[in-house]
C-alpha cells in the first residue's frame, strides 16, 4: 500500500487502514470469485486501487453527491474511491451476482456506509446521480448509452462520465459523436503501468 500513500499523503490513519483491510479482503475474496486474474494479485495495489484513484487526480467529489459506478466487477473503482471520499455515496452496480456479493462482504467489512452495492444492469436503473465512474466497461459509444440519462437535472458543471480506458483513443471517441476531455494519469503517476492509461470525461448532457 505503500505506493498509494505516497500518492495520496493526506490520507488519515482510518483511510490508511481502510486500504490495508480492503487490499486483505480483496486478496480472499478473489481466490473464491476471481474478481482479477490471479496473476496479476501482486500488482493489486498499483494496476487496481491507484489506477482507481487517478479519478480523484482528476476530480475531487463534494460532499453530499452521488456516484454510480458501472461494472464494478470487484468493486473497482468504486471502493477505492469511497474510502477516499467518505462523504459521497457510491452506488457500485454489476450484472454478476457473485461478484457485487464480494463487493458487499468487503464494504460491510471496511463498514463503509456510504456504498451500496446491486445487481442490476445499468440500463435498467431508474435512479439519478451526480456523477458516473466505470473501468473500461465498453467502448465509448456504447458505454454512454447506457448511462447517459442517469444524471440528475441541473447538475453541477463538472457533472458526467469519468471513464478510465487505456491506449490510443483518438478513433474511438470520434466513433462515439461526443464531446470528451482527456486526462493522462502519466501526468501524475510515473510507473510504467499509467504510461497509456487515461480519465475520459465526458459531461452530462444538459
Amino acid at each position: 500500500m505503500d505506493i498509494l500513500f505516497r500518492y495520496f499523503p493526506t490520507l488519515t490513519d482510518h483511510q490508511r487502514d481502510q486500504f490495508r483491510q480492503l487490499e486483505t479482503e480483496f486478496r480472499s475474496w478473489n481466490e473464491r470469485v476471481n474478481l482479477i486474474a490471479r496473476t496479476d494479485v501482486e500488482n493489486l495495489a498499483e494496476r487496481h486501487f491507484l489506477h482507481s484513484l487517478g479519478i480523484a487526480k482528476v476530480i475531487e467529489f463534494p460532499a453530499g453527491s452521488s456516484v454510480l459506478d458501472v461494472g464494478t466487477g470487484g468493486g473497482l473503482p468504486g471502493l477505492p474511491l469511497a474510502i477516499l471520499f467518505p462523504e459521497v455515496k457510491f452506488h457500485l452496480v454489476d450484472s454478476i451476482g457473485k461478484k457485487i456479493r464480494a463487493v458487499e462482504g468487503m464494504a460491510e467489512a471496511l463498514h463503509l456506509t456510504n456504498v451500496t452495492a446491486e445487481q442490476i444492469r445499468a440500463e435498467q436503473l431508474h435512479t439519478k446521480y451526480d456523477y458516473v465512474v466505470s473501468r473500461a466497461v465498453a467502448r465509448l459509444a456504447t458505454f454512454h448509452t447506457w448511462i447517459a440519462h442517469r444524471y440528475k437535472p441541473h447538475a453541477a458543471a463538472n457533472s458526467g462520465l469519468y471513464y478510465l480506458k487505456g491506449g490510443d483513443l483518438t478513433e474511438e471517441i470520434a466513433e462515439s459523436g461526443l464531446k470528451a476531455h482527456i486526462t493522462d494519469l502519466s501526468d501524475f503517476f510515473a510507473e510504467e503501468f499509467f504510461e497509456t492509461k487515461k480519465v475520459v470525461f465526458v459531461p452530462a448532457k444538459r
